[in-house]
C-alpha cells in the first residue's frame, strides 16, 4: 500500500483539525472559544439631519388602520413565466389620518356674543392625510421569479426594486379604500366635540359648530 507523501498529507491533515476545531466553536463545544463565524452588526449610518420644520395647524381626529394584501405580477407575453417573470405577494399594514385644517378659519368663522356664553364657529369640511405604510408590520410574502430574472439578479443591484413597486402600490391601495369609509364624517364630529368642549371649558353655555 502506497504512502501518501508527506506535503499531501500535512495540508490534508491540517485542514481536518481546523475544520473540527472550528465545527466545534460553532456547535458550543469548546467553552471559552470565540465562534469564528459569529456575526454582529454594526450601524454606521450618518447622523439624521433636520431638513426643514413645518408649522401644524391640522386638528387629526380621527385615523383607519388598514391591512391589504398585494399580489402583483410581472409577466412576458411569450414566454412562460418559469423563465421570465416575477409574482410577489406583499402584506402590507398602513394608516390614514383624517383632519381638519384649523387654519383655514377665515375672520368671520368664529363668532361670539357680547355676554361671552353663546359661540358660533364654522369649520371646513375634513380632509384624508397621505397613507403611511407600516414598515414594522409590513413584510413580503413570498416571491416567485422566472429562471432569467433569476439569472439577471447576479448582473443587477436592483435587488429591492421589486419590493418598493409592491409598497407603493399598498400605499395606494390603502389611500384608495379611506375614501370609501366614514373617517372624514368621524373626524368632523370628533372636531365638533372637542371645539364645544373646550369652550364650554371657558364658559360658554352653547356652542354651535357648523361644517362647511
Amino acid at each position: 500500500m502506497r504512502r501518501v507523501p508527506w506535503y499531501l498529507s500535512l495540508p490534508i491533515t491540517l485542514a481536518v483539525i481546523a475544520a473540527v476545531f472550528l465545527g466545534a466553536a460553532k456547535l458550543g463545544w469548546l467553552p471559552g472559544v470565540v465562534d469564528p463565524f459569529e456575526e454582529r452588526t454594526v450601524d454606521r449610518s450618518q447622523p439624521v439631519v433636520l431638513k426643514s420644520v413645518q408649522n401644524m395647524s391640522r386638528y387629526t381626529a380621527a385615523t383607519g388602520n388598514f391591512q391589504v394584501v398585494v399580489d402583483l405580477a410581472q409577466e412576458a407575453k411569450f414566454l412562460p413565466s418559469a423563465l421570465l417573470g416575477t409574482r410577489s405577494l406583499y402584506v402590507g399594514a398602513g394608516s390614514v389620518g383624517a383632519y381638519v385644517d384649523l387654519g383655514r378659519l377665515g375672520p368671520d368663522a368664529v363668532k361670539v356674543s357680547e355676554d361671552r356664553r353663546t359661540a358660533s364657529i364654522v369649520i371646513p369640511h375634513a380632509q384624508l392625510a397621505d397613507a403611511a405604510l407600516d414598515v414594522k408590520h409590513s413584510y413580503l410574502f413570498s416571491q416567485e421569479r422566472g429562471l432569467f430574472d433569476r439569472i439577471g439578479d447576479f448582473f443587477s443591484s436592483d435587488s429591492g426594486e421589486d419590493q418598493h413597486k409592491v409598497e407603493l402600490l399598498a400605499v395606494d391601495k390603502i389611500q384608495q379604500a379611506a375614501k370609501d369609509t366614514e373617517l372624514t364624517a368621524t373626524a368632523e364630529n370628533n372636531t365638533r366635540a372637542m371645539l364645544t368642549g373646550l369652550l364650554g371649558s371657558l364658559g360658554f353655555t352653547s356652542v354651535t359648530v357648523t361644517v362647511a
